[in-house]
């Protein structure tokens, strides 16, 4: 299975300081469903990693992540994409959950759910913690410029074992780059 796991917020949608918090929030960044078809045409296999203490913080309901997730099937699905799991941690930074990125356990449910290992996928971030999880659970990692990556760029210097990651103007652009080199 050629697995590619993506943050979410920054990644496929636009990201906000103050949390998308309804399916009307949720707004996708241009290209970003298109190239989530095009890598399952290409016969990757798509999941999605993500963050979500807005559900701890109170600023929005399950019922409210579904819809932004349904949101982001239809579109992908618009353009011929599928989403194999989609895993989130509903937790805020002071529960000491072991599913919150940095640490890896969200790529373990993937890889639980798709009985699969992440050593060695793509997991695609906009920043530094999505690049850590992915490294700590043995994936490839790769930075895009949209959501907050222009910031996490700077950063990725000080971190050794990030330093190599390549870096993408967004999702787009890293799908086309992967599907050229292999």
């Amino acid at each position: 299975m050629k697995l590619i796991i993506l943050d979410r917020d920054g990644v496929l949608n636009q990201d906000s300081d103050a949390y998308v918090k309804s399916v009307d929030e949720w707004i996708p960044i241009p290209g970003s469903a298109e190239a989530v078809g095009k890598l399952c045409k290409a016969g990757y296999t798509v999941a999605v990693a993500t963050n979500q203490s807005g559900l701890a913080r109170g600023y929005f309901a399950e019922t409210d992540l579904a819809a932004m997730h349904d949101k982001m099937i239809a579109l992908a699905a618009e353009h011929g994409g599928e989403f194999a799991h989609i895993a989130y941690c509903p937790h805020g930074p002071d529960d000491h959950c072991d599913c919150r990125k940095p640490l890896p356990g969200l790529i373990h449910q993937i890889e639980q759910a798709l009985s699969t290992s992440a050593n060695g996928a793509w997991m695609i971030g906009d920043s530094i913690r999505d690049l850590e999880a992915g490294a700590a659970a043995g994936c490839q990692t790769a930075l895009v410029r949209t959501g907050k990556g222009e910031k996490s760029e700077h950063k990725l210097t000080s971190h050794d074992s990030l330093s190599e990651a390549p870096i993408f103007n967004d999702l787009a652009a890293f799908v086309d780059w992967l599907i050229a080199n292999n």
